[in-house]
C-alpha cells in the first residue's frame, strides 16, 4: 500500500478542490481508483462490492475535503475513509444476516399461524402506519427516511445531523417505539 501512497496530489490540487473546483478532484479519482479498489477487493468479504465501496470513499473524500490537512498524507487519508466505509458495509451486511438468522424462524412460524389474515386488515394497518409517519415531526420524518429509505449508515446519520452516534441509535429507537404505540392505539380505535 506504500507504493500507492507515495505519490500524493500536490497541496495545489486539494486547494483547489478546497476553493470548489470539482474538476480537480478528476486527478485525485484518477490517482487513487485502481490503487484503492484493488485494495479494497483483498479486504471485502464475499457479498461486499468493493467497487461500490470505493465509489462512496471517493464521494465521501470529496464531500469531507475541508477536513483534510494539507501537507499530509492524502492518500492515507483516503484509504482510511475507505477502510471506515467497508467496515461500515460489512457491519450493515452482518446486522441484516444476524436478524435474519435470529428471527427468520420466528416470522415464519408467525406468518405460518397468520396465514388467514385478511388482505383489508394489512391494509388497515398500512393506512395506519401512514397516518402515524405522517403525524411526525419534520427532525423525525428526516431520520426516518435516512434510515429506511435512503439507508444512510449511523454514522454519516450523526454526522448530518450533528449528533453521536448513541444520540441517533438512541433517536431512532425512541421514533420505532413511537410510531409501535401511535399504530397499536390507531388500531385498537382510542386515537383516530
Amino acid at each position: 500500500m506504500k507504493d500507492y501512497l507515495s505519490d500524493d496530489p500536490d497541496d495545489g490540487c486539494i486547494r483547489r478542490i478546497k476553493q470548489g473546483d470539482a474538476d480537480a478532484f478528476e486527478a485525485v479519482v484518477y490517482r487513487f481508483e485502481r490503487p484503492l479498489r484493488a485494495w479494497l477487493a483483498t479486504l471485502s468479504p464475499p457479498g461486499v462490492d468493493a467497487d461500490e465501496i470505493a465509489q462512496k470513499s471517493f464521494i465521501a473524500a470529496y464531500t469531507r475535503i475541508d477536513e483534510f490537512e494539507e501537507g499530509t498524507n492524502f492518500g492515507a487519508w483516503l484509504f482510511s475513509i475507505a477502510r471506515w466505509q467497508l467496515k461500515t458495509e460489512t457491519t450493515r451486511l452482518r446486522r441484516i444476516a444476524d436478524y435474519h438468522s435470529r428471527y427468520a424462524p420466528d416470522l415464519l412460524q408467525k406468518l405460518h399461524g397468520e396465514a388467514e389474515v385478511e388482505p383489508e386488515h394489512l391494509m388497515t394497518q398500512v393506512g395506519h402506519l401512514k397516518k402515524c409517519m405522517a403525524s411526525l415531526s419534520q427532525d423525525l420524518a428526516c431520520l426516518l427516511k435516512w434510515r429506511y429509505y435512503d439507508e444512510i449508515s449511523l454514522e454519516e446519520m450523526a454526522r448530518l445531523s450533528e449528533r453521536s452516534v448513541p444520540a441517533v441509535k438512541k433517536q431512532l429507537w425512541k421514533l420505532r417505539r413511537k410510531l409501535q404505540q401511535c399504530l397499536e392505539q390507531r388500531m385498537e380505535g382510542t386515537i383516530t
